[in-house]
């Protein structure tokens, strides 16, 4: 038979626990308690980084619809992420600061150029919506081909910098055929394949076939229109529609 002392000791252990678990779930409501109460209050936010698009404003209004709780209950991520909804926002950082301030970095978007009807991308790619009061080159494409769009308005635009022109607009088609809009208003259609060199033929061959770039007084001398898409040169669109072919060798 069991002696009675060993019986009882099982017992005791579960009391033991018992008795501890009562007093951890005291101890949390006490620190929970302790936590949510006013004297803890979060007072301010403080922006820790400059920022060009995003407004006071804004921040106050993030601050009055989604910082909730105390300095220790209030949701970092919930908060973060509201910031990062905002137009210009990149990515937001959030972090507590004693006894009663948010510190708030933000990283703002860069804008490239308009992408197509109603959006912006910037520098690294990323298509986001906002207002932009700056004149910036205009992209467009199928969706989700940002990334590419941009990696060849850069390539384009690195080739014709020895002819001083730049690109206003710049088209990838649904059918993944390329056109560009330099600055002086000519239209270059570079096609599907080959674009780099053919834009390179372009660059090499356009000071001897239509000398230096024409001065604003001499409109007339600009093609409207150069057609890149033939393997021994391209064919040219004048004002008035008068068309030629410049064969690639002379």
């Amino acid at each position: 038979m069991t002696p009675p002392e060993l019986a009882v000791h099982p017992l005791n252990q579960v009391a033991r626990v018992l008795t501890w678990g009562a007093l951890a779930l005291l101890a949390y409501g006490i620190v929970s308690w302790m936590a949510a109460q006013p004297w803890f209050a979060l007072r301010s936010i403080e922006v820790k980084t400059p920022v060009t698009h995003v407004t006071q404003a804004q921040i106050r209004l993030v601050a009055e619809r989604q910082v909730y709780g105390t300095f220790f209950t209030v949701d970092l991520d919930a908060v973060r992420d509201s910031l990062e909804k905002l137009p210009w926002v990149r990515e937001a950082r959030v972090e507590r600061r004693w006894p009663d301030t948010l510190v708030v970095s933000l990283a703002e978007h860069i804008p490239l150029a308009r992408w197509n009807d109603d959006a912006l991308v910037s520098v690294a790619g990323d298509v986001f919506v906002a207002a932009a009061s700056a004149r910036l080159p205009r992209l467009s494409g199928p969706e989700d081909s940002s990334d590419e769009v941009v990696g060849a308005y850069r390539r384009y635009q690195a080739a014709l910098a020895p002819l001083g022109m730049r690109i206003s607009e710049l088209r990838l088609s649904p059918r993944r055929a390329w056109r560009i809009r330099l600055n002086n208003g000519m239209w270059l259609a570079l096609g599907r394949e080959q674009t780099d060199a053919r834009l390179a033929r372009f660059v090499a061959l356009y000071p001897r076939l239509f000398g230096a770039q024409p001065a604003p007084a001499a409109p007339l001398a600009v093609p409207d229109t150069v057609d890149l898409r033939y393997p021994d040169g391209f064919a040219v669109r004048m004002p008035g529609g008068a068309s030629l072919f410049k064969p690639s060798e002379t």
